[in-house]
Formats: C-alpha cells, sequence, structure tokens
C-alpha cells in the first residue's frame, strides 16, 4: 500500500499560531491517561482547554444521551478521583477545568454545552470539540454508530461545533500512571496532538476549523516510538467489519464476533471518494488514517435513492392534498424550508 506523506511531513509539535477554546471528552473516563495527556499539550500551545467527560468507563454507549437520574454519585468515580456520593456533575479536585459528569459521553457534550459553559463560563464558546483520545481504534461505519468516542463526537457536530474523534491503540490507563513521554498514552496523544494543530493551523483566523455539520474521525495505530506513522487520507467503508452473534452452547450465552467474510453492507460506498482506502485498512498497514464525515445521513440522489421513493410514489401527497391508496386522506406536502448558516441555529 502506498501511503500519502505529504500531511505527516508537515506535521509538528510546534506551537499553535492561533489559540482556540476546546471542549474535550472521551468515553473512557475523565481519569484516562490518554485524555490527560492530550489536555497538557493542548495547554501548552495555549489553547482554553476543558474537559467535561464521564465520570466512569462509559464505552459502547454510542450516540445515547442517559443522564443521571441522581444528584449524587452512587459509587466512586474513575480512580476513586471523586467519593461516592459526590455531586453527579463536578471538577477534578485538583483542577478545575476538568469536569466529570456521570453520564454518558454524548451525554457529557451536552451537559457541558447546556450545563457548565452557561453557569461556570459564560461567554465561553467552543470552537472545536475532541473526543479521545480512545483506547483502542474506532474503525468503519458499524463502529461509528456504536462508539461512545464518536456519540460525543457527532453530538457536538450536531450543535454546530467543529469536532474530532481520535482513536489510539494503546490499553487503559490511569493519568497518574502515565510517568514518562514514551508512554504509550503519550505516544497517543502527541500523534493526535499532531493531526489536531494541523487542522487548527491551516483554519484563517476567525474562520470555522470545519464545515458546519462536518466531523472528522482519526484512528491511530499501535506506537512504538514518538515517528509519526504515515498519515492517510481515508474513509469510513473499504475492509470495515460489523458483528454476528456468536452463540456459547456450554454457557448458553452470546457474545459478538465478526462477520467473515466481510460483509458486503457495511462496505457500500455511495458518498464521499470511492476511491479512498478504508480506515480499518490503513490502520492494519500501519498508517493513521483520517476520514471526514457529515451527519447529513440523507442518500445521495443516485438512482438507487429514486428507485426506493419509487416503490412508494403512490403513498406521496402532492402541493393540493389528495387520495393515497386505500382512500386514505393526504395532507398537503409541507413547504421546502431551507436553513443554512451558523446563524440560524443554536449551539
Amino acid at each position: 500500500m502506498k501511503f500519502a506523506t505529504s500531511l505527516a511531513a508537515a506535521l509538528s509539535l510546534a506551537p499553535t499560531t492561533t489559540a482556540l477554546n476546546i471542549l474535550m471528552n472521551n468515553d473512557d473516563g475523565f481519569g484516562s491517561g490518554n485524555l490527560r495527556e492530550l489536555y497538557k499539550l493542548l495547554k501548552a500551545a495555549g489553547h482554553d482547554v476543558l474537559i467535561v467527560a464521564p465520570a466512569t468507563q462509559q464505552s459502547g454507549q454510542g450516540g445515547r444521551s442517559d443522564f443521571s437520574t441522581y444528584a449524587n454519585l452512587t459509587s466512586p468515580g474513575q480512580y476513586d478521583i471523586v467519593p461516592t456520593g459526590a455531586p453527579a456533575v463536578g471538577t477534578d479536585p485538583n483542577d478545575s477545568s476538568i469536569w466529570y459528569y456521570n453520564g454518558t459521553p454524548a451525554a457529557c457534550t451536552f451537559v457541558a454545552l447546556d450545563y457548565v459553559l452557561p453557569r461556570y463560563y459564560p461567554g465561553w464558546v467552543p470552537d472545536l470539540a475532541l473526543a479521545g483520545p480512545n483506547y483502542g481504534t474506532n474503525l468503519g461505519p458499524f463502529v461509528y454508530s456504536l462508539s461512545g468516542t464518536l456519540g460525543a463526537t457527532y453530538a457536538a457536530v450536531s450543535r454546530s461545533i467543529p469536532a474530532i474523534a481520535l482513536s489510539a491503540s494503546n490499553s487503559a490507563v490511569a493519568y497518574f500512571n502515565v510517568t514518562n513521554a514514551t508512554h504509550p498514552a503519550a505516544l497517543a496523544a502527541k500523534a493526535s496532538y499532531a493531526v489536531v494543530e494541523q487542522f487548527i493551523n491551516a483554519t484563517a483566523e476567525g474562520s470555522a476549523v470545519l464545515p458546519l455539520g462536518y466531523g472528522v474521525n482519526v484512528n491511530i495505530p499501535e506506537l512504538s516510538d514518538s515517528t509519526l506513522p504515515p498519515v492517510v487520507k481515508s474513509r469510513l467503508t473499504g475492509e470495515a467489519e460489523t458483528d454476528i452473534a456468536v452463540y456459547d452452547e456450554e454457557k448458553k450465552t452470546f457474545t459478538w464476533g465478526n462477520v467473515r467474510p466481510l460483509a458486503a453492507g457495511v462496505n457500500a460506498c455511495y458518498n464521499g471518494d470511492c476511491s479512498l482506502p478504508g480506515e480499518t485498512y490503513v490502520v492494519a498497514n500501519g498508517g493513521i488514517s483520517i476520514s471526514v464525515f457529515t451527519i447529513d445521513y440523507d442518500a445521495p440522489s443516485v438512482p438507487y435513492t429514486e428507485l426506493v421513493f419509487a416503490k412508494v410514489e403512490s403513498l406521496f401527497s402532492g402541493a393540493s392534498g389528495g387520495n393515497g391508496t386505500d382512500g386514505y386522506q393526504t395532507k398537503p406536502a409541507p413547504k421546502k424550508r431551507m436553513m443554512t448558516g451558523r446563524d440560524v441555529y443554536r449551539m
């Protein structure tokens, strides 16, 4: 495989030219070594950074917005950073810029935007949201809907905030156990920082880091040193995985496995550049993948889409209403209303 290396050559740990307000989140918990290492790098570069992340590990929650029904923690927070009985939302005892909430990653995004920021940081508007770096990669369109890291990301995008999901290949570690610059968590943070800073430094001052409704999915292979692997423009589909249910005859229980051969449905490419390598393939071959997504999930305007609509054409009403099939009275079709631009939406 031939990797695109031009971006990789441009990445560095040089200080940023533009300081941003950056909101961080994850699904591994607010005590994550990966999260805290990237937080330190961004702060050192001059960015104003806030973390609002789950009080405990919340992997695999996807985009679920599950809010705590208790005002206080019913068990200790991650790594006993905060005790049982502490408020369900609060700050790390040693850093008031690091917040936790007892909810899913997407819920943390919304609690940050609708509670933490307006109450404690009035006027502070995120220029960029980051989720991760996760412990383990999040590759392909099936995992896109399953991952709490991606759920936190597209929750932010849904609120008009440019957002980047970051996933690495190292194991879980508490932040206080990351003791040197060659620790896998430190290496994952350094690679994540390089990609994020390139996005920031390539953005004109006063401009959005990403277009409205866009997000980015970054996946990082296993790292052995601080050398940045090749960085590759990729797509979500392409050698992507999806699940099967695997039954254990002895235990009478199910677990998950990967479909073999690869499923065609999860790898069908209709949007974007279908000539790009899939992010799953890129990471398997030692590269950092950068895939771009939008949360406009409508099917593209292609013959297949028209074929699907044509199957129910008789149900569609005209502008003045009329009778559908089986004598049902249909209401007039709503007038098309176009809204574009950040000014017509709330954050």
